[in-house]
């Protein structure tokens, strides 16, 4: 891989540049590219899981869905954006920044039309809400897309910055789905939109909703952005073709560092995702010993006294904690390595995990204030998971520009950010074919031979890849 200024014609394409000489970067430009890449990622990362926000309420508009199905349908996002990022990853060199952003923010429009058509009908079968959730993963894969190419923009020594900035608020996408989606679907806006639903919830009275808005909101939004980047963003001539670019995997520290953000973003998407149906199957109307759903489609409550806590009040918080912690570490980890702070993150997702584990099964023999005191020890604990991903996420997006070479640090942060993107699907598969207690286990398993990989490797006195 190398940057060609000869190898690429047009007004698009930059020439002389090299962000690690003074005199040949722009970083007016390269600000710029950042603050419009970021707008995009983060209408990307609201569209991934758009289905997220959606699936925990569709019981109470009318859909009858099982479990299972449920958490199948916020899986799905998770599969085809781990496979879509495998080729954005390999993108950027071929069409450039401007055309790789301005292309993927508009298929972001395909799944938010599809979605608001689907929840106004209860009869939609479900292999095409499992499709719209499929689509949904363009907006998970444009990350492999949109990090590496902004990647070539800035020098080294701001990389850990300007990469956490863009990563933790694209993140801010995920909380921004959950936040605005209890919020918009109360406005019937206008009347071409579509037709209202009742959404029936325990405890109150039916309501007209138009959950078609969770979807629509986002679509102008979109089309600013695309406009934006193919008028306003520039492309780095950098040449690679694609045995060139997969020479990454002969490199051992691509495998470490593999592991390292699978611990770190794998969990946060994963959570991220499934937060809001574990709190509605955990403690909520999907708990058999709590509540159980009527033929009618109401919920009736068998434990009494106890007040059921709404999955959308909550799920935002999760990555909101997570996006945040990504910002405001990123110059953190500039300043002081990002190994360190990888280490960190390890033991603390490894200790908060552990704690939420004793949670996430509430006894309820022992009536609903000793269930509603449990729920609030799983949301701490889930809430501190989140902190440490976010630490997590900083910090391994630092250490790979520092690990690797230039021409193979865009890659590697294509590849692992492609595998991380499973999470969700992981996090789908694994609670609905294990009990929640044995799929915490794992995870506290995969944080010890995290931890162990981060010191002996890279955070040790004498390591051999310090970074």
């Amino acid at each position: 891989m190398s940057t060609n200024p000869t190898a690429r014609k047009g007004s698009e394409w930059l020439t002389s540049w090299d962000p690690e000489d003074e005199a040949n970067w722009d970083s007016k430009l390269a600000w710029k590219t950042l603050s419009i890449t970021t707008f995009s990622l983060t209408l990307a990362f609201s569209t991934w899981f758009i289905a997220s926000a959606i699936a925990p309420k569709l019981g109470n508009i009318g859909f009858t869905l099982t479990k299972d199905q449920l958490y199948w349908l916020v899986a799905m996002p998770g599969l085809s954006a781990g496979l879509l990022r495998i080729l954005w990853m390999i993108l950027p060199p071929i069409l450039g920044t401007r055309k790789l952003v301005a292309f993927t923010t508009t298929l972001l429009v395909l799944p938010l039309i599809g979605w608001g058509l689907a929840v106004q009908d209860p009869s939609t079968p479900y292999w095409w809400l499992l499709t719209l959730s499929f689509m949904s993963g363009i907006g998970g894969g444009a990350f492999s897309g949109f990090m590496p190419s902004t990647s070539y923009f800035f020098p080294r020594s701001k990389q850990g910055t300007a990469l956490g900035i863009q990563a933790g608020i694209g993140n801010f996408g995920v909380s921004l789905v959950q936040f605005v989606t209890p919020w918009i679907i109360g406005f019937s806006m206008v009347a071409f939109l579509g037709a209202s639903q009742t959404e029936k919830f325990p405890g109150r009275e039916p309501a007209e909703v138009w959950y078609q808005n969770a979807a629509y909101i986002y679509i102008p939004f979109v089309i600013i952005a695309a406009i934006l980047a193919w008028s306003m963003l520039k492309s780095v001539p950098v040449v690679a073709n694609v045995k060139q670019q997969f020479d990454i995997f002969k490199n051992q520290d691509t495998w470490y560092m593999t592991i390292l953000y699978i611990m770190t973003f794998g969990t946060f998407a994963g959570l991220s995702g499934q937060f809001g149906l574990m709190i509605k199957n955990f403690y909520g109307g999907g708990n058999a010993e709590i509540a159980t759903i009527m033929a009618d489609g109401t919920t009736q409550l068998l434990l009494t006294d106890y007040t059921i806590p709404d999955p959308v009040k909550y799920a935002f918080l999760g990555p909101l904690i997570g996006a945040g912690a990504r910002v405001l570490f990123s110059p953190l980890t500039d300043k002081f390595g990002g190994a360190k702070w990888t280490l960190v993150s390890g033991i603390g997702i490894l200790i908060s995990v552990a704690f939420t584990s004793m949670h996430i099964t509430p006894d309820v023999s022992q009536g609903a204030e000793a269930v509603a005191a449990d729920f609030k020890m799983f949301l701490y604990g889930m809430l501190a998971i989140f902190l440490f991903t976010g630490i997590g996420n900083a910090s391994t997006f630092k250490q790979m520009p520092m690990i690797f070479e230039r021409r193979q640090a865009g890659g590697v942060i294509g590849w692992t950010a492609a595998i991380a993107a499973f999470g969700p699907f992981a996090f789908g598969v694994g609670l609905t074919i294990m009990k929640p207690e044995w799929f915490f286990y794992i995870g506290i398993a995969f944080c010890a031979v995290s931890i162990v990989i981060t010191w002996l490797r890279y955070a040790r006195p004498g390591a051999p890849k310090p970074s």
